[in-house]
Parts: C-alpha cells; structure tokens; sequence
C-alpha cells in the first residue's frame, strides 16, 4: 500500500475549506452515511423474501395509479398501513436493476403520492398522505436515496461492466423521473415546510455526492445524471432561497460537497450558468434598466419573486461553493478527497490519485471556471454579450472538444454527458436525440460568448486544452469588437475586490520559479505544505513549484496546459485596469500585483512564438497607456520587446486560434498610445518592477527601437485598417521630433548628420537610378529590386533614428515605395499615404534635403500617370479619388518646396502629369512614339474631377509656387481690389461716393475664351503729369481676381523722364524765288496717235456721238458726264486763281498736338490678342470676346457675387470645451466665456491651430457666409482681457489659417451670441445677398445626369451660338440656382475634454444650431458630423478619440482614435486632420465641383444672361466709340 496515500487519507483539511460558514456544523457526514429512515424492516429478512413481498404488494399498488387503467381511490386508510407499504416500497428501491419493473412501479408509486403537496393531489394518494403530506413526503425523499446508491456487494466503477446499455438507460429514466416530480414540487408546492425544504436539499445533495464524488468512469450512471443531477440541485436550491433561504449548515455542505464534485466539468459549467443569471438580476436592481442588460437565454431560471436581498445573497454563495477556482490547476488538491484516495488505495494500476485519468480533464475544466470569472467581470463592465448555451453545447463547450483535450494514454473520455444524452426538461434517452431539442437549461460551457468564431478541430497528442480550441474566446476581445464600457460601471477596486484575488492567482501560474527567492519557498516541503505556503505569501502564488517537475504528475496534467486559462485570467484584470475612470484611484497593491503579472506575461520565450498569455495581454490591454495609470510606465520595456515579436513579423506563429489582423491591430494600439513617450520624458530613468541587477534603461533610449518597430511594421502590414493606423503614428512621430528640435534648437552631430544624409541619400540613388532607365510611364511598380530592398535594410540598422531628418527621409522613402507597389488599389490606405505625404512636405526639417523632396514629387507623378495608364475596367470613383488626391499632394510639395520647380527635370516631370490630366496623353510618349502636339490631341481626360485637379495643379504652379503668401497676406489669393476702390484713385470720381452701380458703369466688361472676365477702366489713375495710354483691368477668372494697370510705353521706364515729344523747333524759312509755272495743254493721247494710218479695224469701233444719237439712256449720261467735267474744271481754274492771289499769306504747317485721350480698351484688346482681323481664322462657332451688357438688371449683383466665390475650398472647426460632468449646452458653451473655467493648456492649444484675424478687417473665410470675403475699415478689433476662448466666437474674431489651396476658420462657440439665425436679404451686403448661389450657384444643367459635360463643352465652346442661345435662353434666366449637398459643408468639431467618459455623452445635436456657417440648405445631423475629442492626461499628454459616421472612406489621418499625443505637435495634427476629413468627404461627394470651377460656371451664366448681340463690325465700331 502507497504510504503516501495513506498520510493523505490522514492529513487534516486544508485551509481552502475554511470560509465564511468555518463556525457552523457541517452536514456533511449525514449525506455521506446516508439516513436511517432509508433503510426498510425487510432488510432484516432475505433477499428472496423481500423480493416476494415487494413484488407483490407494489404491482398491486401500481394498478390503481392510473397509469395502465383508471385510477382508482387507495385502498390505504390508516397510518399504519400506509407505513407498511412504505417498508415495502423502499426496499424495492433495493432490488438489484435486473427487476427493473419493480423497480418502476415502486418509483411511479411514490412519484404520485408526491401530487399531496400539489394543489389538487391525484386520486390515488392514500387519505394519511393526503392528511400530512410534508411528513409522508420527507419518508418518501429518504427513500428515493436507494434508487441512486450502488447495490449491496457492488461498486460503481465495476457494476455497469457486466450490464447492457439499455439497462443503463432504463435506470436513467427512472431517475430522470424522480428528479422532475421534486423539481415539479419545489416549482408549484406551497405546502412545503422547512424540514421538507431541508430534507429535499439534503436528499439532492446526497445523491449528487453519491454519483459525482468517485472518478469519472465513462458511460456509467454518474456520467449519464451528472448533468441532470446538477442542475435540479442548483434550480432547486435557487426556489429553495426564494421560499425558504437554507441555513448556513446547508450553505456549508453544499461548499464541501462541491468541492469533492469539482473533477466534473459538468459542476463547472452549472456553476457558471447559476452565476450569470444571479449576475444579471444583480446587475439589474444594482444599476438600473440603463446598464447594459446582460443576457443568457433563461430569464425562468431565476424563481419570481425573490427578493433584490436573496438575489445577492445567493449570487454571492454561489459565487463562493467551489472554493478557490485556481485549485482546478492543482490536482493534488482535487484528488484530495476520500473516494480518489479509497480508489488510489484499492487499485493496483493507479500508484497516486493525481495520477487517475479522469483528471486529464482539468486544464479544460480549470478554462471554464476561470472563463465563467470573466464572463462575471465584463457583465460588471458593462461589457453586454449574449450568453447562448445551445450554440455551446453544439459549438463544442464540453463536447467534442472535451474529447480533443484528453488524449493521453489512450484514455479518451466521451463527453460528459454525451451530446445524445444532453437532457434538461426533457427527459426521453432515445438515442436519436439530436441537439435540434437541446433545451436551454443545458450545462453552459462558455467558450465566451464575448468571441463567436469558429474553431478547426485538431487531433492532439498530448492532453491540456489545445491550442485551436481553448483560446476561442480571444478574438472577441479584440479592440474593435469589443462593446463600450458601461459608463455606471462599479469602480476597479470593486470589482477587484470580488474577483481580484483568484484572477491574480491564476494569472501567476507558472511563474513561481521567477519569485522563488521572493517567496523563500524551501523545496524539500512536501508539496501540499508548500501549497499552504504559498496562499498565504503576499504575491498568492498559486502553484508550487515541486508541480512543475514532470517526474510527479503526468504530462497532461503539467503547468504549462493550465496556460488557457491563465491568459483568460489575465485578459480579465486587463480589462479591469482599462476599465479605470478619469480620476479613479486604483490601491497600489492591485497595481503592482497587475503590473508583476504583465511583466511575467509578457516574456517573450525562446522560440519567439507568441503564446496565449501575451496574446491576451496585447488584445485586452489597448488602453493600458492611455488611463493614468499610477506607474504603468515601468511595463514599457517589456510590452516593446512583446511588440517586436508580432508587428514586424509577416509569418507570425500563434498557439491559439485568434485574429493575426486583430492582434496587430491591438499591437498597433498599444504603440500609439507610446510613440511620444521617449521625447516627453527624455532622459527619465524607467525603474525596474524587479531589481535583477540590470543596467536601467530611459526614454530616450527606446527612441530607436520604436522608430524601427513602426518602420517595419508598416513595411509587412497587409491590413488597410492597421495600415491607416500605422501611417497616422508616422506622421506624428516626424512631427513631434521636427517639433521638439525647433523648440530647443538642438542641431544633430555635424558627423552623423552627415553620415544619415549621405547613407539615405546613397540608397536613394541606387533606387532612382534602377528605375531611371524606364520612362515615368513605363516602370515596374510592383517591387524595388532586392538588393535596393536589402540595402535599405541594412541601412535601417545603421542610420539613427533619433532626428527629425533622418525619420523624414525614410518616411518619405517607404511610403512613396509601398504606396506604388502595394496601396495603389486601395482607396484608404491609397488616400492615408497621400494625407501623410502632405503633412510631410508641411513639416520644418532644419537638414531638408532636396533630393528626398525631388524624389518623392517624382514618386507622386508616377503614382498618377500609372493610375491614369490603368485599362479601362478599372477606372472607378475610387480610383480617380486617389488621382485627385495625388495631384493635391504633388501641389502641397511644390507650394511647401518652390525650389523644386529650379530643376529642370522635376519641372518638366511636373508638367507632363499636368497634360496628361488635362488632355489624357502626354505630347511625349514611349521610346520610339512619334511625338503629338497638343494642337493635334483629342482631349480625353481620365475624368473630368482628374482635369479640374490638374488644372488647379498648373494654377498653382504658374500663379502660387514661390508667390503664395502674396501682398494681400494668407487671407486672399485675390486683389482686394474692385471697381470702387479704383475709382477712389481716379480724378473725374467723387472722394465720398461708394455707389457699386456707378462704379461699374465706368467699366467696360468683356468675356475672354468662356470663362475670363475682364473689366477695363480707360481713365488713368490719378497721373495727368506723365500722360500714357493707361488702362486698368479687372480679370476675373476661374482662380481669383487680379488687378492690372498697363501703360503703353515707347520707351523703357528708365529713360521716361527723356522728353520725345518736345516743343514745335519751327522750320527753315521758305525761299521767296518762285519758279515759274509752265503752260501745260493737257492731252488724253501721244501726239503720234494722229499720224497713225487707219484701218478698218479702227472704224468698227463707233465714235461717241454715234453712241448717243443711237441710244437715249447713253445720251443722258454723257451729258451728265460732260457737266460734271466742265464743274470740275471750273473748280479748279478758281482755285489757281485763289492760290496766286495768296501766295504771300500760306499759313505754315505744324505738327498735331499731342494726345491725351486715347481707346486704350482697343489698343489692350488688339495687342493682346483678344482681336484678330486676318482673315484665316479657326473654324469656330462662337467669338473668342464677347462684350458684357453692364448696365442690365442684377449684372452689378452676379458681379459681387462672382466676387464672393472663394476661388479656395473653405472649412469651418468649431472648438467647444467639456468640464467634467457636463453635458448640457449651455454650460458647455458657456466654459469658454472666462478664462478660470478652461485650463491654461487649452489657452495655448488654440493659439497653434492658426492665428487670430479681425472678422470686419479679414479678407478670406471666418466661419460664416455672413462676414466672409469682405473688408470694412471702419470696425476696431475687440480686445477681452478675460476670456477663455470666447474671443474667437466669430463675432469679433476668429482663429484663421489658410495656405494656396484651402482656408480654414476655428470657432469657438460661447453663451455671448448664437449663430444659429440666417442674415436676412436686406441686412447683407453684396457679397452676401448671394450667399449660397454665390458659393454652389451653376445653372440648371449642372445637376443633370451628365453635371460636367456641359463644363467641358463650354470650355471648348465659351458661348453657345445665337440660335442656340435664342431657343435657351429664357429656360436659363428662369433657372432656381443649385442647392449645395450636404456633404460640402462638414461639420467639424473638437472637443476638449476634462473627463474622458464624458464623450459618450456629448449632446452633438443640441450644439449644432452654434455651429451655423450660413452654408446650410437642411439641418445638418447629429450622425455627419465628424468629433475630435482630446483629453488631457496627467502626463501632460494628450488622448485622442476620433467619432464620425462611418462610410466608404475612414476617419482621415494623421490623429487615430486611440492615439496620444504631446502638446507641441498637437495643434498642427488636430488642424492636418480637420482638412483631411473635409477633403475625403469632398472626394467621395458626387456632385461637388471645385472651388475654380464654381466660379468658371458663374462667368459662364453671366455671359448667357448679359452678353451682348453683336456681329465682328458692330464690336469694332462699339470698341472705336466712346463709353
């Protein structure tokens, strides 16, 4: 016999059955040793006899129970004979099971004398019964214990060898009998008394200690009623507490009996179902109906009318029956109970009870207990889920799965019970039973309904849950499927309180060898000393160390298959700790025993595989640097070194069966949330948790291995989603590192300066020379070459990270490569790179190398031209939103970078992309093509949003590149210059008139090719000194309005003060000698005419006279003719006489004067090129100039109008601040009227995103249609003192930045005015009377299916020909004007938030009336609106939180909801991100028309409602006349 098992027979109870009921009595021993009551007098007698006897008197009994015939009255009417028959009935119940109908009929007798406790008993109950029926009902309970407990001579593991299955389930059904007449009159008696309540209690209790106490043998009674057995144990005991609450020795015995019962996974699974609906009714008298409902599927489980105190009572009881869950991983302490100690003593193959097979079941029963525990915390969280027990009884909770994990020795255990024998309120044991009738009051097995995914079964060699299998509930868990917190949610110390202690110990299994010298744990104990030990350490060590030599225990049963449920337990407290409240504090010893178990958890082993307790660490721990957690920062070393083992990798290697998506996507996360840490804290030492003797490390030294972590990361990542993440963490490091350099004016090292540009710049070359062999349109996109690859590798290794520079560069070099050879097809990830490229090219490196910037404007162009060279199925919304999008970032580079355009071969790059937008070729194709010119080309542009991208793009590069900001400041790209103010400098205009109509009067407007509005003013501007053809024109055009004064000059301006036109010198006096005039005889003919011989010829030809005397009409003309000739001659003889008369007094000739009006329109016209009078002129349909009727109704309003078209997008950021616990209006706008209700920080936060403007001064955007684009000099800034942000509210000034392309005003709303009131008609000026047609206002063929070909035909044909005009004109002067789409004025806000919690309760809606911009046509939604919230940690950090709705295109970058930020960078990325949220909601808006656009359609309308009807004469002839 094993002495061993013999001192453990011996050894007195451990600490764990001590608890709560430790001073009450235990009944232990009496449903151990059964009750007398149920044992009958004919036990005294022989077998054979009391078989007789039973026989006979129960089949007689059974006649009259109805059951075959009629019912029929009992005979029985006295005490006595009625307990006679009970003698009887209970020693039936002895009868061995092959009298299985005595046996039937005893059980069918007693289950209908049991109807006396019901409200109408049966008939067939004897009258004593009827009279007493609690007493009669207790004798009848005691005796069912027979039907239950093994034979006389026979024991349970041997017995069901030499029997037949159907006998097995015909006492199945017996029993299955038995419990549903109990578990039917514990629902519907109200007879029952307390010594009945306490007798059925015991009697479940006994039988239940009776079947489930031995080991699990397969297929026998217990394994075919443990599931029944449970759970009417548990549902009785819960109607037990609702009626007639047991005492503490009941509570203590069922503690006791649950605990010799815990190697069935069937108590486990029961255990969990009885907590989570004592849980949700919890939950719901604790919290209120507002609290997120927590639902299993069995709201009948729980007994009406319990009281809200017995719910708690009971949920905590229950919660406490199995002891310490983290015993399950112990199975010396499982199998420390008497029936495995008698077993491990009787047989000969088994040597310890440890080592008995039906504990190879613990690693999966130990995952379910501790998977019930988190099931309980995410309830308490918040963390709502649907608790289904069919989908986990078919799913596999305890079913197949069980019969995956218990592999060893070739010992493999059905399911417990089979599926086939699942039963609940259903009894039948067919074994055609099939899990469409599994009921839902069937064991639970929670493979955490918090995941639903579905696992591949694998056969395993080795027992412990397997890798596919027990991790199923880790996606779940994942950062994005994972539901909010409840905000009512109980405190974290709470919670720990309840849980924290068995989540701590369990999430330490394993880890004991790393505190032994902590612990001072001897290992010559014997092991269950140790175990004493250990619980009463301060860290609770759960596993002693002995256990963890392979030598005493079997491989299935080692430490590490317990790894399940550690990784379950763990994944818990992290949710617990990123469950933590702004503000709330956690007690220090919870956090370092969090902290200790992180840090053990997160080792990463040898073979760096990723095991299920990281795994869960990263997936559940997404906040864990976001909370203020008191010292968190000393985890950062080891949750870097977990991180380089998951995102760098592309082929991770993963035990459990999880996401590689989600767990990268937390990863990334996690990264975010401490990629500004090393800049923040700098050269701070991270103290060690443990000190093992290391060097310590700081902040600044994890720089390096974080840079490398997010470059590599983004090299491998696949996902768009993680991708998008990845590129707004780049950008944020580039721009915290460039903005921290700035501040501090620290200058790297000339030396590795040097070396970073020189060995970036090196590589660089290599790639541009490998690809500058094909042309631009031509390169292999694909991939780089391996070795440019591998050299940029190994650069990585060897340039710092640390500068702004050197991440610059390589930023700029991955992106640029990955955007080409794998993003090109995704629209997010395709628009992501772009927004960072563009911030990028924004950001002030002090080491900007031109070379890089070269590159990537040139990566850009080839990103376009291999987007637009794509075959024509593929061509897409999509796909021309990138080309858009690209052509906006080449734009930012070249504005932010104008010194490019100095190299010839990036301008002439830059332009060729430019025509292939605009035309759809380039002029200059492949090698060996014949080159097009571009009068020759068909226009075909990819699409017409492509043209109008690139023509913005050659705007920009012609009127902004090295020009922007201009003299009028950021504020304006045009003259604030109009017809009025120039006038003001003429001498003929009265100094105070500003009469507009007047002022236009004096103009003459024509229209140039369609879309070119010129206003010309002939009077010179005030310098009659130096009289020049002057004239001024206005050129209002699809880019701005610009102002020109041209003077024509023959000389240059240097020599102008040279006077050319000088006084008359006079001439020399004339000689007074006249000649004399000669005598001259006019003759028609040569005197030798006449002596000329005639011929006949010559008289064919009749002479004059014959003419006239023959002819009339001929006579009359001559005549006329000859008078005529004789007027003349007379003439002319008078004027000789005249001239001789006088010849002594000619006036001398003198030049003209000189001239001081001239038709300068005609000569600026002509000279220009505006007016052609060749005669070969291009076959076109309409004139290239047509004159403007200005003096027609409402020209001067659609001038102002075109004049209040923005010729650059405009946004609007409304900035509200949160104290903590706000939620109404008008407190939340009323924060920001003083400046003690907001915090410093968030004073300077608004100072960076622009700059502050005087709204009656500002010339561009300010927030409202009302004041924008309009100067008046007559308003005087208002300057508050005491103010919180309040100054800003748009009605004296707004926060304003803009640059060449886009314009941007930051609001910030207050309680002092609210702008949610339209400005009347009468109230505006003209800029405003047009408010919304003057920013959308096309004509009516604009919105038609078709909206942009009637651009491009009007740019090919400005104006439509008189006919087409005539037939057109009045459907287009009757027109309504366009009304905007909602999606081009997006509502922005950014929220400052005192309390992070308070975001989930943000009134969107209330505030949106103070977010007016004038531009709305219908209310605007709460749900389009997009939200940046920031919370200010203690750290002085910033986190952010993104909310919008969500669509085709994501929230835009460079902010990640999750991301912490430092507040040096945080201004401009709150700004980058605002635009960038307003230019995808453009890009995806079908009908949105760019800014230039708008404004060619405007002139375009103007033309067809005011041009003027004239042929070529009649425009010279109005150009010569007059105006």
């Amino acid at each position: 016999m094993n002495l061993g098992v013999f001192n453990r027979v011996n050894l007195k109870d451990s600490t764990e059955g001590k608890g709560m009921y430790s001073e009450w009595a235990s009944l232990s021993p009496m449903i151990q040793n059964g009750n007398e009551d149920s044992h009958s007098v004919l036990d005294k007698f022989g077998v054979g006899i009391g078989k007789d006897v039973a026989v006979g008197v129960v089949k007689q009994l059974a006649s009259n129970l109805g059951i075959t015939q009629a019912a029929e009255p009992s005979p029985l009417t006295t005490d006595s004979e009625v307990q006679w028959c009970m003698q009887v009935i209970c020693f039936g119940l002895t009868l061995p099971l092959s009298e299985h109908d005595t046996i039937k009929d005893c059980v069918n007798v007693y289950c209908e004398w049991l109807s006396a406790l019901l409200p109408i008993p049966k008939i067939c109950v004897p009258k004593p019964v009827c009279e007493d029926p609690n007493l009669y009902a207790r004798r009848i309970i005691s005796h069912f214990h027979n039907l239950f407990v093994p034979r006389k001579g026979e024991d349970w593991p041997f017995l069901y060898q030499e029997l037949g299955v159907d006998t097995i389930n015909r006492q199945a059904v017996l029993c299955h009998r038995v419990l549903r007449t109990l578990q039917q009159l514990a629902h519907e008696s109200v007879l029952l008394s307390r010594e009945t309540w306490e007798a059925l209690l015991l009697f479940l209790l006994a039988i239940n200690d009776t079947l489930l106490s031995p080991p699990t043998v397969r297929d026998d009674v217990a394994d075919q009623l443990c599931e029944r057995v449970l759970s009417v144990l548990f549902e009785v005991w819960l109607i037990a507490c609702a009626r007639c609450f047991p005492s503490p020795p009941l509570w203590k015995t069922l503690r006791e009996s649950c605990m010799n019962w815990r190697h069935r996974i069937a108590l486990i699974e029961q255990w969990n179902r009885i907590n989570l609906a004592l849980t949700a009714r919890v939950l719901e008298f604790m919290y209120g109906p507002t609290f997120p409902e927590l639902k299993i599927g069995e709201e009948d489980l729980i007994p009406p009318g319990i009281s809200n105190d017995c719910i708690a009572q009971s949920w905590f009881r229950f919660l406490h029956c199995l002891g310490n869950p983290v015993s399950l991983c112990r199975p010396e302490v499982i199998s420390q109970t008497p029936k495995f100690l008698q077993f491990a003593i009787t047989s000969d193959s088994v040597m310890d009870p440890c080592q008995h097979p039906c504990l190879q079941m613990l690693p999966m029963i130990f995952l379910k207990a501790i998977k019930g525990i988190a099931g309980q915390v995410d309830a308490f969280l918040g963390i709502a889920q649907t608790y289904s027990w069919e989908d986990v009884v078919t799913g596999g909770g305890s079913g197949d799965k069980s019969k995956e994990v218990t592999g060893v020795h070739n010992v493999n255990h059905s399911p417990t019970p089979p599926p086939q024998r699942r039963l609940a309120k259903s009894f039948s044991v067919a074994p055609s039973t099939t899990s469409k009738g599994i009921p839902k009051a069937s064991l639970i097995g929670l493979t955490s309904s918090r995941v639903s995914t579905s696992i591949q079964p694998s056969s395993m060699s080795s027992s412990g849950p397997s890798s596919n299998s027990s991790l199923a509930s880790m996606t779940s868990l994942s950062f994005e499927c994972r539901s909010p917190l409840a905000q009512a949610r109980p405190k974290c110390n709470s919670i720990l309180h309840l849980f924290g202690e068995w989540l701590f110990e369990a999430g330490f299994i394993g880890c004991e060898n790393a505190f032994r010298h902590r612990l001072g744990s001897d290992t010559n104990k014997r092991p269950n000393s140790i175990i004493v030990d250990n619980t009463k350490s301060s860290l609770n060590m759960s596993q002693p160390g002995s256990l963890n030599d392979s030598t005493e225990l079997p491989s299935s049963l080692t430490i590490d298959k317990y790894e399940s449920g550690r990784a379950e337990a763990i994944g818990a407290l992290c949710r617990v700790f990123c469950a933590k409240k702004t503000g709330e504090e956690i007690l220090p010893v919870y956090l370092a025993r969090f902290y200790l178990a992180l840090q053990q958890g997160l080792k990463v082993p040898s073979n760096r595989e990723c095991g299920e307790t990281l795994v869960s660490i990263l997936l559940n721990s997404s906040d864990l640097f976001r909370l203020d957690l008191d010292g968190v920062q000393v985890l950062i070393p080891s949750v870097i070194s977990a991180l380089e083992i998951v995102l760098p990798e592309k082929d991770l290697k993963l035990k459990s069966a999880v996401s590689k998506i989600e767990l990268r996507r937390a990863s990334i996360h996690l990264l975010l949330s401490m990629l500004v840490l090393p800049l923040h804290f700098q050269n701070l030492i991270i103290r060690e948790l443990i000190n093992i003797g290391e060097k310590p490390v700081t902040f600044a030294q994890l720089k390096p291995r974080m840079m490398n972590l997010l470059m590599n990361a983004l090299q491998v990542e696949s996902d768009p989603h993680n991708t998008h993440m990845l590129l707004g963490g780049l950008l944020l490091c580039v721009q915290d590192s460039s903005a921290l350099e700035l501040v501090e004016q620290v200058a790297q090292p000339d030396s590795s300066t040097e070396t970073t540009s020189n060995l970036l710049s090196s590589v660089s070359d290599t790639m541009s020379m490998g690809s500058a062999t094909t042309g631009s349109g031509n390169a292999d996109y694909h991939s780089l070459p391996d070795e440019i690859a591998q050299g940029f590798t190994d650069m990585q290794s060897q340039v710092p990270v640390d500068s702004a520079h050197a991440l610059f560069v390589r930023a700029t070099y991955l992106v640029c490569h990955r955007l080409i050879s794998s993003w090109k097809t995704d629209l997010n990830v395709s628009l992501a790179a772009l927004e960072l490229l563009s911030g990028l090219a924004r950001i002030q490196i002090r080491e900007s190398d031109a070379l890089e910037c070269k590159r990537a404007v040139k990566w850009l162009c080839d990103y376009i031209v291999y987007q637009c060279s794509r075959p024509p199925p593929a061509h897409s919304k999509d796909l021309h939103s990138t080309i858009v999008a690209a052509f906006q970032c080449c734009a930012v580079w070249l504005l932010e970078h104008p010194y490019l355009l100095q190299d010839k071969d990036c301008l002439n790059t830059v332009l060729e992309v430019v025509e292939l937008g605009v035309s759809g070729t380039k002029s200059v194709g492949k090698p060996g093509e014949k080159i097009r010119l571009k009068d020759a080309k068909e226009l075909k542009p990819a699409s017409m949003r492509v043209r109008d991208a690139a023509e913005n793009l050659l705007t920009c590069i012609l009127e902004q590149v090295g020009y922007f900001p201009s003299e009028c400041g950021a504020e304006s790209l045009s003259s604030l210059l109009d017809e009025v103010s120039l006038l003001k400098h003429c001498n003929s205009w009265p100094g105070d008139c500003t009469d507009r109509q007047t002022a236009v009067e004096r103009f003459r407007y024509f229209v140039a090719e369609g879309s070119i509005m010129l206003a010309l003013l002939e009077e010179p501007l005030g310098n009659d000194q130096d009289p020049q053809p002057t004239i001024t024109v206005l050129i209002r055009g699809p880019f701005g309005r610009h102002a020109w004064t041209m003077q024509l000059r023959h000389l240059p301006r240097h020599r102008s003060g040279t006077k050319y036109h000088a006084p008359n010198p006079g001439r020399p006096v004339p000689m007074q000698d006249m000649p004399p005039r000669p005598e001259v005889k006019q003759k028609y003919f040569p005197d030798s005419v006449e002596r000329v011989p005639q011929c006949k010829v010559d008289q064919s030809i009749p002479n004059l006279d014959t003419v006239t005397l023959s002819e009339s009409t001929v006579a009359d003309e001559t005549a006329k003719l000859a008078q005529l000739l004789e007027r003349q001659t007379v003439s002319e003889t008078n004027m000789g006489v005249a001239y001789e008369g006088q010849q002594d007094g000619i006036a001398e000739c003198t030049p003209p004067t000189v001239c001081h009006e001239y038709q300068t329109a005609r000569l600026f016209l002509s000279h220009f090129g505006f007016l052609r009078f060749d005669k070969h002129k291009e076959n076109s349909s309409a004139p290239t100039l047509i004159a403007l009727d200005s003096s027609a109704t409402d020209f001067c309003k659609d001038l102002a109008s075109l004049d209040s078209m923005s010729s650059r997008t405009c946004d609007t950021v409304h900035v509200f601040y949160v104290r903590a616990e706000q939620h109404t209006v008008y407190e939340i706008v009323s924060n920001v009227v003083h400046e003690s209700t907001v915090t410093p920080q968030f004073l300077d936060f608004l100072l960076t995103l622009g700059w502050p403007v005087n709204v009656a001064q500002h010339a561009g955007w300010t927030g409202h249609i009302s004041t924008s684009w309009r100067v008046s000099t007559g308003a005087q800034p208002n300057h508050l003192s005491d103010h919180g942000g309040s100054l800003f509210d748009g009605q004296s000034q707004v926060l304003y930045w803009a640059e060449a392309c886009t314009e941007v005003a930051f609001v910030v709303p207050s309680q002092l005015k609210k702008n949610d009131t339209q400005p009347s008609a009468e109230s505006l000026t003209y800029n405003t009377n047009y408010s919304h047609s003057s920013w959308y206002g096309v004509n009516e063929n604009v919105n038609k299916e078709k909206p942009r070909t009637l651009s491009l035909d009007l740019d090919k044909n400005p104006v439509t020909s008189s006919s087409s005009l005539t037939s057109g004109s009045s459907t287009r002067r009757s027109t309504a004007r366009h009304q905007p789409h909602p999606q081009t004025n997006t509502k922005i806000m950014v929220v400052w938030l005192e309390s992070y919690e308070d975001h989930l309760q943000f009134p969107i809606a209330e505030l949106l009336p103070y977010m007016s911009t004038g531009l709305e046509t219908t209310p605007p939604r709460p749900g389009d609106c997009f939200v940046i919230f920031l919370h200010r940690l203690n750290s002085d950090l910033l986190r952010v939180h993104l909310q919008g709705p969500s669509g085709r295109m994501n929230l835009a970058t460079p902010l990640v909801d999750g991301m912490v930020v430092s507040r040096r960078s945080l201004g401009p990325l709150v700004r980058q991100t605002a635009l960038n949220m307003s230019r995808r909601r453009r890009l995806d808006n079908d009908t949105y028309q760019p800014p230039h656009v708008r404004r060619r359609l405007k002139v375009q309308e103007m033309v067809q409602k005011y041009k003027r009807e004239m042929t070529e004469p009649e425009l010279l002839t109005y150009l010569f006349s007059n105006p």
